[in-house]
């Protein structure tokens, strides 16, 4: 309290005196930096306060000390105290507006860190004290470069007085250096044009304050550009907010600084904080509206050329949603041509790639609409290539989205008019290099999308797709390969009306299909994936007969080369493959069973009897019903006669088939019995009788007597 009053003392000697302290300016600059850092925060505060009033009192004379006030001053501004804080940024502010000038630099670091602090009011007091050196300060133009930015800093307070004030400060700090500039200035102030493309909703700064910061921004930047890199979160988050700011009043002299601002952007736009990625879209946002896209693009998509990371992606949306349609147009092929490389659209299957990529072209197709028809094949392939990649569906709606936007521009009622549009171009690209596919070939995925996705288009593109297929599905390509088109193949002839025979043209391409794609991967091969494709191919064949796409004539035409490899089908690992090849023994027995010679015949039966042992029910019961199909065949057939031997040994294994665990099985071997008997009906009562008393349900029997003597009585 005492040394307090003491120093309230020395206030109120210089407030009254003034300039008569002169002489003791010195001794009155060593007690205030003993105050300065007295322990009792009161005096601390009301020392800064004498220092104010030193100042005014002897404004002539303080200069020459002024520099001894810094130190204790810095000392003391980071006080736990936010009173102390504010009291020691008003007195720094006094300090140097009448004392040395060279001093700012040693408190400009201090008072940048001032604007981070959690109370309000200091920050206030900061942006006072900035705004009063740009307006007032006699060296103020040697230290433009470096006040500028903290003034500019505080446009983005999160309390709304501080910012009012800091605009307030620089509509004055701008028609003040106007005004001082008048000379320099008359050209523009006479006859610039306001730009016809602004951002919406932002006001445009003065004359001055533009110029202000064109003039410096060559010096302010490269220090930003650091800072937006830095490691403290606050700092990157009030770099890219100044970084906005600074754009916004730069307007087209943004153009010289242009690869130095990208090279920021592309590094900041990863950064892990929202909000930085935030501010540095929306100041690329600003380079489209100022800068030529004939610079921007160029130097955008020449970063392609090397590896394209999301950033890069995400600053070209940005500056495409930023430029006005009608600067935009003559670029828009390039834009298109560069999306659409394979270097860029098929460079990585990472997500976050992905989904930049498919803002890009919602943003050429948000900016440009209808122009977007002159690159509308480009749009479609980056789109099939971001919908292929396989981590990335959960964007297929989103793409989906922009495929039906894409049309919509165009006048297209949806987007599968942009496939009916882009359809043969489509599959010319996806094609080029089939020859020499595998696994890992992105086409692969891009075919799969073009296939399944377009619907009915497919079908107008028949030849082309039957020939990559032609050429992927032979047994010497990739295994992986196969098994992906195979079940493309399948997935689509399930749906054959409505996708790859839309236009009723496929059966033409029936014989191809069948021998030269689905009979050479029947054959049998070592290993799972083999044994997979074998599936998959069956399951084609199944899809082919199943929708009756396969006429009786075109069976005819192939039963001799696919029965081999179906018969060895019916004794695979798989039940699905021994399930469809019983199913497909008997379309074909029933077609053509009555042309089959006793060796075919012979060696059908052997086989689809097998079955009746199978573990799986679904499979008894396609082989019993094959075997139906077998009989009805042999019941025209010339060979009827030299097969008795065989329709004897049948007769044996089907009686015993009837104490089959399945009750659906013992119906149906009863139903193949029963169409059996009408070959040899003796033959098969003297088995019956000879088996009855042995069968655990001799029920079957009686009823299998009953028809036989009912069928030779309506005989």
């Amino acid at each position: 309290e005492l040394r307090l009053g003491l120093v309230q003392l020395l206030s109120l000697l210089l407030q009254r005196c003034g300039a008569s302290v002169t002489p003791y300016l010195s001794d009155v600059i060593r007690i205030l930096q003993a105050t300065l850092l007295d322990h009792y925060a009161e005096v601390r505060r009301e020392s800064c306060r004498c220092a104010v009033a030193c100042t005014q009192a002897m404004p002539e004379h303080f200069h020459m000390q002024s520099e001894s006030l810094i130190k204790p001053l810095m000392q003391t501004i980071s006080h736990q105290h936010y009173r102390v804080r504010v009291d020691v940024i008003q007195a720094t502010g006094a300090v140097i507006q009448f004392g040395n000038g060279k001093s700012v630099d040693d408190v400009l670091s201090h008072l940048a860190q001032r604007l981070f602090d959690e109370i309000p009011k200091v920050r206030h007091a900061v942006t006072t004290v900035i705004g009063e050196w740009l307006l007032h300060l006699r060296d103020r133009y040697s230290y433009f470069h470096k006040l500028i930015p903290l003034l500019l800093g505080s446009f983005t307070d999160e309390i709304p007085e501080n910012t009012k004030l800091a605009w307030t400060y620089w509509e004055k700090i701008g028609l003040q250096w106007e005004k001082e500039n008048e000379e320099d200035l008359k050209d523009k102030m006479d006859f610039s044009v306001p730009p016809s493309h602004y951002p919406k909703g932002v006001t445009r700064p003065g004359l001055g304050c533009r110029e202000l910061v064109s003039r410096n921004l060559s010096k302010i930047l490269p220090g930003l550009c650091h800072d937006i890199t830095d490691w403290v979160e606050s700092t990157r988050i009030k770099a890219s907010q100044l970084l906005y700011t600074l754009l916004l009043h730069a307007e087209d002299h943004i153009t010289q600084h242009m690869e130095l601002l990208l090279r920021t952007l592309y590094q900041a736009c990863l950064d892990e904080e929202g909000n930085v990625v935030k501010n540095c879209v929306k100041a690329a946002e600003l380079i489209g509206t100022f800068v030529s896209p004939k610079v921007s693009l160029r130097l955008i998509t020449s970063a392609f050329g090397k590896t394209p990371k999301p950033s890069c992606i995400m600053v070209l949306t940005a500056v495409i949603r930023g430029s006005p349609k009608e600067i935009l147009q003559p670029h828009l092929t390039d834009l298109g041509n560069t999306l659409s490389q394979a270097g860029v659209c098929q460079r990585s299957e990472e997500v976050f790639y992905m989904e930049q990529l498919l803002c890009c072209v919602q943003a050429l197709i948000e900016v440009c609409r209808e122009d977007c028809k002159e690159i509308s094949l480009q749009l479609m392939k980056v789109l099939v290539t971001i919908m292929a990649i396989p981590c990335s569906q959960h964007l297929k709606e989103k793409v989906e989205e922009t495929m039906s936007s894409l049309a919509e521009v165009q006048q297209l009622d949806s987007f599968l008019y942009l496939y009916k549009q882009h359809i043969i171009q489509l599959m010319e690209w996806v094609s080029v290099s089939c020859d020499g596919w595998t696994c890992y070939s992105p086409e692969v995925l891009q075919l799969d999308v073009i296939a399944t996705h377009s619907g009915p288009v497919i079908g107008e593109a028949l030849n082309d797709f039957i020939l990559v297929l032609k050429t992927c599905l032979q047994p010497n390509k990739d295994p992986q390969m196969r098994l992906k088109l195979f079940t493309v193949l399948s997935e689509l002839l399930q749906k054959a009306s409505e996708t790859i025979n839309s236009q009723g043209l496929f059966p033409s391409y029936l014989e191809t299909v069948i021998k030269d794609i689905l009979a050479p991967n029947l054959q049998w091969h070592a290993g799972r994936t083999a044994a997979a494709i074998r599936t998959t191919a069956v399951s084609c064949l199944w899809a082919l007969i199943h929708c009756e796409m396969l006429s009786p004539k075109e069976i005819l035409k192939v039963k001799d080369g696919l029965m081999p490899q179906i018969i060895a089908a019916m004794d695979e690992d798989s039940k699905i493959t021994r399930l469809m090849a019983c199913r497909i023994v008997g379309v074909l027995l029933e077609v053509c069973g009555r042309q089959f010679d006793e060796d075919k015949l012979t060696n059908t039966y052997t086989e689809v009897l097998k079955r009746l042992d199978d573990a799986s029910c679904d499979v008894r019961l396609a082989a019993a019903h094959t075997l139906t199909n077998w009989f009805k065949g042999l019941k025209d057939s010339d060979v009827k006669s030299a097969m008795e031997s065989h329709v004897e040994f049948l007769y044996q294994e089907l009686l015993i088939h009837l104490d089959d665990p399945d009750q659906n099985t013992q119906n149906a071997v009863l139903e193949v019995l029963k169409e059996g008997s009408v070959l040899y009906p003796e033959l098969l009562v003297r088995e019956i009788e000879g088996v009855v008393h042995k069968h655990q349900t001799p029920v079957y029997c009686n009823q299998l007597l009953q028809h036989i003597q009912s069928a030779k009585e309506s005989a």
